[in-house]
């Protein structure tokens, strides 16, 4: 059987691939994020993992390769799945998504596959590939406003979301992919953006089924 995740003190074993794992005893979450940030910035390594033996869970940050790695018991047999970032920023903050829930706190971190090399795809193959599990308008509404949260703004007027703020056109390509597949399927409506918008931006007019979601993730 699976073990649970169970918030509340607890240990974890920080390991950094080169023999120099620290085992630490923590009260919550911030606590645990705190101590890895020290770990995780304090050293040169290929990988960085976080270990709750006692759930059976863990995390690897493989910043070289722009990986990250989630691991839990099924049936006691690991199963792992594998994202791959594109922004360094994203390590951390998936370390403290790890230490608030767990395996499962990282759900809507991004695109997880099972198999690594899944990962070599284009990133709008992966992003087409995402895009096409979500087959209900309200699954579609809850990622286009979870997309926004992550990096989006509403402009001034009140009458666009901006997608993707101040990004290149290289940056969250995959995202960027499963976006515009939503639109369509949607039926949003995608305006041009203003000649002084950076390259990588989308925007879309206000929808009222958006406004409610995204007024949730904000």
């Amino acid at each position: 059987m699976a073990r649970p995740y169970k918030p509340g003190p607890k240990q974890f074993v920080f390991a950094g691939g080169a023999g120099d794992d620290q085992q630490v005893s923590v009260g919550d979450p911030q606590e645990a994020y705190v101590a890895f940030s020290e770990f995780f910035r304090g050293r040169d390594s290929d990988t960085y993992a976080i270990k709750d033996e006692a759930s059976g869970q863990s995390l690897v940050l493989m910043p070289g390769q722009g990986v990250i790695s989630r691991t839990k018991d099924v049936a006691d047999r690991p199963r792992s799945e594998h994202l791959l970032v594109d922004r360094g920023n994203r390590f951390l903050p998936s370390a403290m998504l790890f230490f608030e829930n767990g395996y499962g706190g990282l759900d809507r971190f991004g695109q997880w596959f099972s198999d690594l090399a899944d990962l070599d795809a284009s990133p709008e193959t992966r992003g087409a590939a995402r895009a096409a599990t979500i087959t209900t308008e309200s699954a579609a509404i809850e990622e286009t406003a979870r997309i926004w949260a992550d990096s989006g703004i509403v402009d001034p007027s009140d009458r666009y979301y901006v997608f993707f703020d101040s990004h290149d056109v290289d940056d969250d390509r995959a995202e960027r992919a499963v976006l515009l597949r939503l639109i369509e399927f949607l039926g949003l409506e995608r305006v041009d953006a203003p000649a002084e918008a950076s390259g990588g931006e989308v925007w879309v007019r206000t929808d009222p089924r958006l406004d409610a979601e995204c007024a949730r993730w904000s």
